[in-house]
């Protein structure tokens, strides 16, 4: 997935325009998008919004969090309809993957559910405590699938008054936002953007986008439908990076158990393979989006 967007459980409306769009994955939200009268409503419709027929769009659902009482209300409702993944907020570490998977053993047998099959993404920077469990994802289990960073909890839980000044994260939040991709690298999955709040500001959010795309981050979140393709372009590796990634993987293939070899007068080692390998494997759409010269930066 390069994008993921954040669609309210309780709006159908919401739902049918995100399920045409071409995000390439929907977090249905139980969580803060949703009035506390109006979570059992949400459930049912979220159930509902599941069952819809799907192109090949992934499908998650953010339930409440372990400390509210509500995570195992959310996922008897919505484990019936198969949901692809659910996204755990608030997480604070691997300790709470584990018993949201264990839970979900359960669902799943109930349900004639493949075992093992529903992933969890964790939003894992919400809160100041969690910052300290983001090396702990390694051992999180084979069910973590993501992890993602996000900016606007995490202000409240540190008292901070802004979190951003002229388009730049404050230290703070640079900091949970390196943890997350760091801890992410760690346990092998996918780091993930958090959103642009600024719904009217694409130049932004084509600059963030950018950035996380050269940092390593393999997705980005969004609250609006308009920021998909803005997102979905910068995360679609370019032609030249293909071509690029498809000559480094080709090149080890016939250097067997080399582990350093030379392409157009560089060095090239075992990094460069892997991050030949994740370029091909993250490749989506048609491959126009423009060039981040990752050939210039090695």
């Amino acid at each position: 997935m390069r994008s993921i967007l954040f669609v309210p459980g309780d709006s159908e409306r919401k739902f049918v325009r995100a399920a045409e769009g071409p995000a390439d994955g929907l977090i249905l939200d139980l969580e803060d998008s949703v009035g506390l009268d109006r979570k059992p409503e949400a459930r049912r419709l979220t159930a509902g919004m599941l069952a819809a027929p799907r192109r090949k769009q992934q499908r998650y659902v953010r339930v409440n969090a372990l400390d509210t009482g509500m995570t195992l209300q959310d996922l008897a409702a919505v484990m019936p309809a198969r949901p692809d993944g659910i996204t755990l907020p608030k997480c604070s570490g691997a300790e709470q993957v584990r018993q949201v998977s264990l839970w979900l053993d359960a669902f799943e047998a109930a349900a004639g559910i493949e075992p093992g099959s529903t992933r969890i993404m964790a939003i894992a920077t919400e809160t100041a405590g969690s910052l300290f469990g983001l090396g702990s994802y390694a051992e999180a289990g084979p069910r973590l699938s993501g992890l993602m960073w996000g900016a606007e909890d995490l202000s409240a839980s540190l008292g901070a008054r802004a979190n951003r000044v002229e388009g730049q994260w404050l230290s703070p939040f640079r900091l949970a936002r390196d943890l997350c991709l760091a801890g992410a690298a760690a346990a092998g999955v996918t780091a993930i953007d958090t959103v642009h709040v600024d719904i009217e500001d694409l130049v932004g959010l084509e600059a963030d986008a950018r950035e996380a795309w050269r940092d390593g981050f393999g997705a980005k979140a969004v609250i609006h439908p308009k920021h998909v393709e803005i997102v979905n372009a910068v995360f679609t590796p370019a032609p030249e990076e293909l071509a690029w990634a498809r000559r480094v993987v080709a090149a080890f293939a016939e250097g067997g158990d080399a582990g350093v070899l030379r392409m157009d007068g560089k060095m090239l080692d075992r990094p460069h393979l892997r991050l030949a390998e994740r370029l091909i494997g993250s490749a989506g759409g048609d491959g126009s989006a423009p060039a981040l010269h990752v050939t210039e930066e090695l």
